[in-house]
């Protein structure tokens, strides 16, 4: 039995029960990775990589190695030729690779997993303790992000299947299935009833009415919304308010004109927020026109027009409930067509939680609550915004430290400095190579600030804001201030800072003389020519172990590389 695992919970089922892992789902960014011993492989390695333009990094005695599917081929190629006796290598992600001195295997087979762990673990004594080839790769934590990931690719190693895009496939092998008899197509439910009343006053009334004469009575469509009166009083029992609101509580009878009262029960409010973002998009929809049975709650050109929503945040708490009825709202509405949407959201991303200081949730009975009120007062908005992305991943969250924020508070004050107090005298002729380190750090910044920002790493994004202020602060001792690579600097630095840290971000882009607002300016873009580095580092080995470490351009060929070792 071999196991699909390109979704965390099939490759955390097969790990536990030892189950070949098959890569039948490939990734649609095509992002692969291969990490190296150092010792594993001659000192050509590095200079080749470096001239088929393969990225690459030395740390701690290890070749991490990232690139796209399309280079894998080239780079195992280079990796067989380099690699010393008794050594092999993986590529892992967009292409599945074992390299050994004599062959390159691909993991595409329950029989290609074993023979690659055969030859592993003939190789390597130590690799004798695992049970497949997926359960190697993942002892090594370079590969562990790129393991598996939950979008919709290119089916591959699947026969008739491959190459047959993901959303489709899951049809045709449904189909094929059925076709020959290992298999039925079935939808299976478990949804529990939903109770939607509620004994409370808040919440959208149910439109129903009871006559001693007509009995359980529907209020008519051009009778509705029924609206909560503003004015009840809720009682100190607790109780609901709406009971005891004779305006609200007596009416007629729509059947026969006689005596009747409302129902005083309300529905649950996810009723309302499960489908908001509909009736955002057009809050007074014909409110004027009586209701009949065909009316539409919302404008359905907006909907088509605005939906289904891009991006959706909110705490992992919501999957139990809120995104099920949200979920069940957009489908119901899809089957009546009303809309032609099947998901409400293309896109979920769920953020972490921040703890007390003691690691637990906070909360008032424990007595660990930080209220942002009091760390406004005394850092600034500013301060509290920005170390609320800095000081946790997005996702993850953590406890809260209050030693942190100083760090912020210190941040910010030198990029106030930094930008507002001149430096030394400019140089008359500045430096052509201190002028493109400045620029090449600035379109660094922008390029992996944009990449941060799209994929949710605010700590990241903070970082790279202090490391640009940083190579800012250098290049001003240098004598690069009021230079045309400072202002594209200052300019850039701000620009990021903006969503972050607003107030001082616009106050520092009117004080240099910029047009308001800097929230109404694009966002600034790289240019990859310029940010691109003009040397590498490349480690010096003898008889395996590195002496040394040069900068060499990125274009050396391996003979002067050899010289200048």
């Amino acid at each position: 039995m071999a196991v699909p695992a390109h979704d965390e919970r099939d490759f955390e089922f097969a790990l536990k029960f030892g189950l070949a892992i098959i890569p039948v789902i490939d990734r649609p960014d095509g992002a692969t990775r291969s990490t190296i011993p150092a010792s594993s492989v001659d000192e050509g390695l590095a200079s080749a990589l470096a001239q088929a333009g393969i990225c690459f990094e030395e740390r701690d005695g290890q070749y991490n190695v990232s690139m796209h599917a399309d280079d894998a081929d080239r780079y195992a190629t280079l990796l067989r030729e380099h690699l010393r006796p008794g050594a092999w290598g993986e590529v892992v992600g967009g292409r599945w690779l074992f390299v050994f001195a004599d062959e390159i295997l691909e993991l595409d087979s329950v029989e290609a997993d074993q023979a690659i762990l055969a030859r592993c673990q003939a190789l390597e004594p130590a690799a004798r303790s695992y049970q497949t080839a997926m359960e190697l790769l993942w002892s090594r934590p370079y590969y562990r992000d790129g393991l598996f990931h939950a979008e919709y690719g290119t089916m591959i190693h699947s026969e008739e299947f491959s190459g047959t895009a993901g959303d489709v496939a899951k049809a045709r092998v449904t189909e094929w299935l059925e076709e020959t008899g290992r298999g039925h197509y079935r939808i299976n439910y478990r949804l529990h009833d939903w109770l939607i009343s509620r004994q409370r006053y808040w919440g959208a009334p149910i439109p129903i009415v009871y006559c001693p004469d007509c009995g359980t009575v529907p209020v008519p469509y051009e009778e509705l919304p029924v609206l909560l009166p503003e004015d009840a009083v809720i009682p100190p029992s607790g109780e609901n308010a709406l009971k005891f609101h004779e305006g609200f509580l007596r009416t007629t009878c729509p059947q026969c004109g006689g005596p009747a009262t409302r129902e005083t029960d309300t529905m649950d409010t996810f009723m309302c927020s499960s489908w908001y973002q509909y009736a955002y998009l057009s809050p007074y929809y014909r409110e004027d026109e009586p209701a009949h049975a065909d009316s539409m709650p919302f404008d359905p050109a907006e909907a088509e027009y605005w939906l289904p929503v891009d991006l959706y945040t909110g705490g992992i708490e919501h999957a139990t409930m809120h995104l099920i009825y949200t979920r069940f709202f957009t489908k119901v509405m899809r089957d009546l067509g009303i809309v032609d949407l099947d998901e409400p959201m293309t896109r979920l991303c769920n953020q972490g939680i921040i703890l007390g200081e003691d690691g637990e949730k906070m909360s008032k009975s424990r007595g660990n609550v930080i209220a942002p009120d009091s760390l406004v007062a005394r850092y600034g908005a500013d301060t509290v915004r920005g170390y609320l992305m800095f000081g946790w991943r997005w996702d993850q969250g953590g406890p809260w430290d209050s030693k942190g924020i100083e760090g912020l508070t210190r941040f910010l004050n030198r990029v106030w400095d930094n930008i507002l107090e001149p430096g030394p005298g400019r140089e008359s002729s500045p430096d052509d190579d201190k002028l493109r380190a400045l620029r090449r750090k600035v379109h660094q910044a922008i390029r992996r600030g944009t990449e941060d920002m799209q994929s949710f790493g605010f700590n990241t994004y903070i970082a790279n804001l202090m490391e640009l202020n940083n190579a800012m602060l250098k290049a001003k001792e240098a004598g690069l201030y009021g230079t045309e690579a400072w202002s594209e600097a200052v300019e850039a630095l701000l620009l990021m800072l903006a969503p972050a840290c607003p107030h001082i971000a616009e106050e520092l882009w009117t004080r240099t003389g910029r047009p308001y607002s800097i929230h109404a300016q694009a966002w600034p873009q790289w240019d990859e020519a310029v940010a691109a580095e003009e040397t590498v580092t490349i480690p010096v080995q003898v008889n395996g172990k590195v002496r040394d470490r040069i900068q060499v351009p990125v274009d050396v060929d391996q003979e002067t590389m050899r010289s200048l070792a």
